[in-house]
């Protein structure tokens, strides 16, 4: 992370990893880290793996369920007490029983999977009890892209957001928050009022370029767009301000107040997250809803781009030997996944890894990754559609088969959440640099006809046993993340 630590931030983050190393010399674990921008389906794709292993799932990719030496899978409470339990139930409840997805994340949550194994290597059977608890850390990207905040002054933040404003892709929006941004004196006395007024158009601006039909993706501060219980704080009451020079801000005026409170938002908000559990991860999942950015167009496709690389950048990648790990962790793999998966025939599969391939290529250069693995999988974790064809004329059109969520529309038809209708989703193009350049799409011509599906409707045995949650591809997720910790 180079600048964005302190020696002293490193001794705490050091201190932490020993007592963690301390504590697996007993029970071994691997910490998980499951993230993405709004609407990748973080909470859905956890809920989905848990799932799957504990009721033995279809998992043919995950060679240690397929070769049976899974022995068995459970929840145990949590090693850190301070964080909110992940909430698999609910979230299983609303997607089996009630067949609608699960809320979103909105805050930092964990949950320890258990799995009791036996290890294919005779010489790991002596030595290993055959145990690994996988502790799943689940948080909001949105969080991941304040960390660059720690390298940056309040001038240098201030700059680079209106530079980001003046984007073709972020202008219209902006516009008011620009408008009163301008309109003020930095080095006026500070005034609480018009601070509030400041951050609140600022707010709206960010909240604004998170709609479906901009999906923008670049738009730190991240507890601007979920703020929780410090909703309100002077740590969330500030905003960039034009014009600023590197000079220090005069005492008592406007631009010396959002300095402070920006500084207390990096203190209070952001170091913290990034020692107490950025910093500990083994291993990383970054979940990526491509298509929403293609059917916004190539603005919204260079924005993703540009929050992947700077969500790549803030993770500490490597590997450690045993005297190195006992203070210092490092994450040994990174999976970024296309989600949704499943809104796609499988023929266009290979295109949209091949797209986000090309989505995270300046990330990898600009990064160092030795010694740590990356790789780009599209999945589902789980599935709502099936294939099929249908005849027009004397074409034969690959489509998909489910229920749109209610109030769905496509060519004017709106959909009412209980009618399964076949759709053609239409191709993605064959040269992935072409998303960069396609032009911005309107709602009557959609890139790819993106419609939201309801849960599947899960299948039933003869002996009336419901089968785990379908997917594409979860199982070589599963075997790329954890695999190597179970052979």
């Amino acid at each position: 992370m180079g600048t964005l630590t302190t020696f002293t931030d490193e001794a705490k983050i050091a201190l932490d990893t020993l007592a963690d190393r301390t504590s697996a010399l007993v029970s071994p674990s691997l910490r998980l880290g499951v993230t993405g921008l709004s609407r990748a389906g973080k909470t859905v794709f956890i809920t989905a793996l848990v799932h799957n292993l504990i009721h033995g799932g279809r998992l043919p990719l995950f060679q240690a369920q397929k070769s049976g030496r899974i022995a068995r899978a459970y929840l145990e409470e949590q090693p850190d007490d301070a964080v909110p339990r992940f909430q698999y139930e609910d979230h299983l409840k609303a997607l089996i029983d009630d067949r609608i997805w699960p809320e979103s994340t909105r805050a930092i949550s964990e949950l320890r999977l258990t799995i009791e194994y036996e290890s294919a290597s005779m010489w790991n059977r002596m030595f290993s009890g055959g145990k690994l608890s996988v502790d799943i850390v689940d948080y909001p990207g949105e969080w991941l892209l304040d960390l660059p905040l720690l390298g940056k002054s309040y001038s240098e933040f201030s700059k680079d957001s209106f530079e980001l404003a003046q984007l073709a892709s972020h202008r219209d929006v902006a516009t008011d928050w620009i408008n009163v941004a301008t309109s003020v004196d930095a080095d006026a006395p500070a005034d609480e009022m018009l601070a509030q007024k400041l951050a609140r158009t600022f707010t709206e601006y960010l909240k604004a370029g998170k709609a479906d039909e901009m999906a923008l993706s670049t738009l730190p501060p991240g507890r601007f767009l979920m703020p929780g219980d410090l909703d309100g704080s002077p740590a969330l009451t500030f905003a960039p301000l034009p014009g600023l020079s590197d000079a220090k801000h005069r005492s008592g005026t406007l631009a010396a107040m959002m300095e402070r409170r920006y500084e207390a938002y990096k203190t209070h908000v952001v170091k913290p997250f990034f020692r107490e559990h950025i910093a500990r991860l083994d291993r990383q999942i970054v979940l990526v809803d491509a298509m929403q950015a293609m059917n916004a167009g190539a603005a919204a496709v260079a924005d993703l781009e540009r929050a992947l690389t700077e969500i790549l950048s803030c993770f500490r990648p490597g590997s450690t030997n045993f005297l190195t790990g006992l203070v210092q962790r490092r994450i040994s793999r990174i999976l970024v996944a296309a989600t949704k998966a499943d809104h796609l025939h499988h023929e266009s599969h290979d295109r949209l890894q091949a797209i986000v391939r090309r989505l995270v290529d300046r990330a990898i250069s600009r990064a160092d990754f030795s010694g740590a693995s990356i790789d780009v999988l599209a999945m589902a974790a789980v599935r709502t559609t099936r294939e099929a064809t249908v005849s027009q004329g004397r074409e034969v059109l690959p489509v998909i088969v489910g229920t749109p969520l209610k109030g769905e529309t496509i060519n004017g038809e709106t959909f009412d959440g209980k009618t399964e209708t076949a759709i053609f989703p239409g191709d993605l193009p064959a040269k992935p640099d072409s998303i960069f350049e396609a032009p911005d799409r309107s709602a009557n011509d959609p890139a790819i006809r993106f419609v939201r599906f309801r849960p599947p409707k899960l299948e039933r045995t003869a002996q009336g046993i419901t089968l785990s949650l379908p997917h594409i591809r979860l199982d070589r997720a599963l075997q790329f993340l954890i695999g190597d910790r179970l052979a």
